[in-house]
Parts: C-alpha cells; sequence; structure tokens
C-alpha cells in the first residue's frame, strides 16, 4: 500500500479491535502487498486490512472456521470476536488467529504434502459455493486483451500469453477428472511453520478444480511425496498456472516488488516449457510467492 493508505489502514484495524474489546496499543506489519497484514498488540492479533473495493469475501473467513473446526491445517479467525468482515474508513478488516513461528522455515516437501493432503481431505467434505479454476484462467484471459490495464505488455508476448492460456484452460477443463474444493494457491508463501505445525492462510482465491492446480502452485517435491497425481495434468497445470502468474505482473497496478521483471523472466520460462513440455514449472519459481495479483 501507499504510505498514507497504510496509515490508515493502521489505524483502522486498530480502531476496529478496540471497538471489540481488545487491547490494541501497537501494530507491527507482517506482510504488505494488496492487502495489509498486521499483529495487533498486546492482544495478539492478526488484522489483515484491505480496501473495501478489493471485495473481501465474508466467505473466506466462514470456510476457514468451517475448516479450521474440522481440524484441518489453515489459520482461524480470531475466537475472541465474531468471525465476520469489519469495515471503517473505507477499509475491510479480519480478525485472525496469531500463530508463533518456529524454526527453521525452510518446509520439508514430505510435511507440506501431508499438510495439503489433509487440507484436501477435509475440503471434500464441504459443500461450498466458490468459482470454478477456469474462471481464474479466464481472468487473466481478460487481462491479457485489455491494453490500457496491461499498456506495458509486448504484442509478441501479449500473444504468447493469450494463446497459452486459451488452449490450456480448453484442455485441463476438457480433461473429465475429479473435482473438488481447492486453495487456490497454496504455494509457500500462504503456509506458515507454527507450533501447530503447517497451516494455510489467505483463502481468498479457493475454487473447485483437480488436486493437480493446486499442486501446480507447490514445489515439484511436494508433488512427488502426493499420492494419485495425474501427471500429465499437473505438467499441465505448472505452465498455465504460470501463464497466469506471469500475467498479473503485468497489470498496471501490480504492487509486487521487482513484479515486472519476474514478470519478464516468467515470459522466457513458459516459452522454454512449451518447447520442453517435460520441464514444466521449476521449482526456484516457487520459492516467490507470485501468486497475488497486486
Amino acid at each position: 500500500m501507499e504510505a498514507s493508505e497504510a496509515t490508515r489502514a493502521v489505524a483502522a484495524a486498530k480502531s476496529i479491535a478496540s471497538s471489540l474489546d481488545l487491547a490494541v496499543d501497537d501494530a507491527i506489519v507482517l506482510h504488505d502487498s494488496n492487502k495489509l497484514t498486521l499483529r495487533l498488540l498486546p492482544c495478539d492479533v492478526v488484522a489483515r486490512v484491505a480496501p473495501v473495493a478489493h471485495g473481501v469475501a465474508q466467505f473466506e473467513v466462514e470456510l476457514a472456521q468451517r475448516l479450521a473446526g474440522s481440524g484441518c491445517p489453515v489459520a482461524a479467525p480470531e475466537p475472541r470476536v465474531e468471525p465476520r468482515v469489519h469495515e471503517r474508513d473505507g477499509f475491510a478488516v479480519t480478525l485472525w488467529t496469531y500463530y508463533e513461528p518456529v524454526a527453521p522455515q525452510e518446509i520439508s516437501p514430505a510435511d507440506y504434502a501431508h499438510a495439503l493432503q489433509r487440507l484436501h481431505a477435509g475440503m471434500r467434505e464441504l459443500d461450498f459455493p466458490t468459482p470454478h479454476f477456469t474462471d481464474r484462467i479466464e481472468q487473466a484471459q481478460q487481462l491479457v486483451a485489455d491494453r490500457d490495464r496491461t499498456p506495458a505488455l509486448a504484442g509478441a508476448d501479449r500473444e504468447l500469453l493469450g494463446d497459452t492460456l486459451r488452449s490450456l484452460r480448453r484442455v485441463t477443463g476438457e480433461r473429465g477428472g475429479a473435482e473438488q474444493l481447492l486453495h487456490g494457491e497454496p504455494h509457500p508463501g500462504n503456509v506458515l511453520t507454527t507450533k501447530n505445525g503447517l497451516l494455510f492462510v489467505d483463502l481468498e482465491t479457493c475454487c473447485r478444480g483437480p488436486v493437480e492446480f493446486d499442486l501446480a502452485h507447490a514445489p515439484e517435491e511436494v508433488a512427488e511425496r502426493y499420492p494419485g497425481v495425474d501427471q500429465d495434468l499437473l505438467r499441465e497445470c505448472r505452465i498455465l498456472v504460470l501463464a497466469m502468474i506471469t500475467t498479473w505482473r503485468w497489470d498496471r497496478d501490480d504492487q509486487l516488488p521487482n513484479g515486472r521483471r519476474s514478470g519478464t523472466e516468467w515470459l522466457g520460462q513458459i516459452r522454454t516449457a512449451l518447447a520442453h513440455p517435460a520441464l514444466g514449472h521449476g521449482e526456484g519459481d516457487r520459492k516467490r510467492s507470485p501468486g497475488r495479483r497486486r
């Protein structure tokens, strides 16, 4: 966020928490992207703050509460207050449990795969209305087609992304395999290492689709430890996800640090992956947290 907007966002979060009888003297910024994530002290609550226009979804809070209640590895809403979206001064604020991080921060692929399996198992038990994963692909296609929103995207690169998104949307959508509720972006940036074990955060990207779409966001070593994976579909999803996150980096409103440089690098990786499909999407790209659109 811009500095002036961030100052207002912090004030809104502190004001809301105080109005809910949570003790707030300070706020520590944990993450700053399209949303501001704060640790409020001394009440020790996590506040996620975004402009109301960004459409923070109440369903994310409800879904997290249901998943946490059934023992799934997700960060839970703060139990001392009503689990809902609070609005103040043009900002939407959600309040979450703070989990103490543990060292080492490096996540073992086996633990990562096991946690994702547990999350998927819990999600299969829920009947929750969410978009289809192809709807998210369509959003990327619309962005590529909108020259006003992606003015710096060169013609050949625009064609590459458009063709890749269109063809892989069709191929993955026509496979007809099993589909279920998914996290949507379970990359390492959305996994916390805590005393409670690995916990997934940021459920606003939840969608319905094959588990391979989720696995395409994780390091390759994770997918190798996840049973029953359709390897052909996974390779297609890896290229598809790479095309999607590359598209977000060319959005004129993108706020990811060094996003344009990453977008340029990933265009080259897409060309390489399409020329050598077996290479898929390299593990090194998974160590970033690229899925955030702005």
